[in-house]
């Protein structure tokens, strides 16, 4: 792992494990700002628990941080903490609804540095850490096969000439030694 990565990915993470510890401790104000989210996740099939919502994503955001932040699976890792941080955005700096322009301004703020921290969290989910992709490694798997199956054929073609090529000898011995 390059020294970028070791020590950028726990500062991407440090930010979820502490907001993830909050939201567990303290699940209560959370849920009242996250009420509007939660109700169209009523719609997704959600329970309507809005302490138990926010503490699961609590959950989801310190076993996601602590994931990236330890190198761990980190493109599930930061693929998880994204999901997070989308809901929790909406719901706590929602700065569209906000009258007082200096209110207005701090949401627009807080809500753009998430914003930030997605794009963050989206370049990390797409890291390979200089491995190719699966993606990749299933095209090269491909053509190594084609490239088998086409040297296979080609062997195989050369042993029934070369059979061909050995039974008309025999056949050609067995006549000369019959006259």
């Amino acid at each position: 792992m390059s020294l970028v990565r070791r020590v950028a990915r726990p500062m991407l993470a440090a930010m979820f494990v502490v907001g993830g510890l909050d939201q567990l401790k303290h699940p209560g104000a959370k849920a009242k700002a996250a009420r509007p989210v939660l109700d169209q996740a009523k719609r997704a099939g959600l329970p309507d628990d809005p302490e138990m919502l926010v503490r699961a994503n609590g959950v989801a955001m310190v076993g996601g941080g602590a994931l990236l932040a330890t190198g761990h699976v980190p493109r599930v890792a930061s693929t998880v903490l994204a999901g997070t941080l989308i809901p929790t955005t909406l719901a706590a700096h929602p700065f569209w609804n906000e009258s007082d322009p200096q209110r207005r301004a701090q949401q627009k703020v807080q809500f753009l540095k998430n914003l930030g921290l997605l794009g963050g969290l989206l370049l990390a989910a797409v890291d390979t850490d200089g491995r190719p992709s699966l993606a990749y490694r299933a095209r090269k798997a491909g053509a190594s096969a084609q490239r088998t199956v086409h040297t296979t054929k080609r062997e195989a073609r050369h042993a029934a000439r070369a059979a061909r090529r050995e039974a008309r000898l025999k056949a050609a011995q067995a006549q000369n030694a019959l006259t």
